[in-house]
């Protein structure tokens, strides 16, 4: 059995974010060029328990952790990646 696929929607609404698509659009926007150093759970705008989830959901191969290496890949710019919708 295939894990659930998630939107970028949903992730946003499990992180306790606004989740609608303008909203997300204009956060990977306004956050975007984030320092290829930086891992994505690392980022300054996160709050602790964003930063937590991230990062265990993405070492964790859990079934978020397409869609969270999908805004990682937006987050620092490679390929013009736009949001999974």
């Amino acid at each position: 059995m295939n894990p659930p696929n998630h939107s970028m929607e949903q992730l946003f609404a499990q992180m306790g974010m606004p989740s609608d698509a303008g909203y997300i659009e204009r956060f990977i926007l306004d956050h975007r060029g984030l320092n290829k150093a930086v891992l994505l759970s690392e980022a300054p705008f996160w709050n602790a328990a964003q930063a937590q989830f991230l990062w265990e959901e993405a070492q964790g191969d859990a079934d978020w952790a397409e869609i969270i290496d999908e805004l990682n890949l937006c987050l620092h710019g490679y390929d013009g990646n736009q949001p999974k919708r």
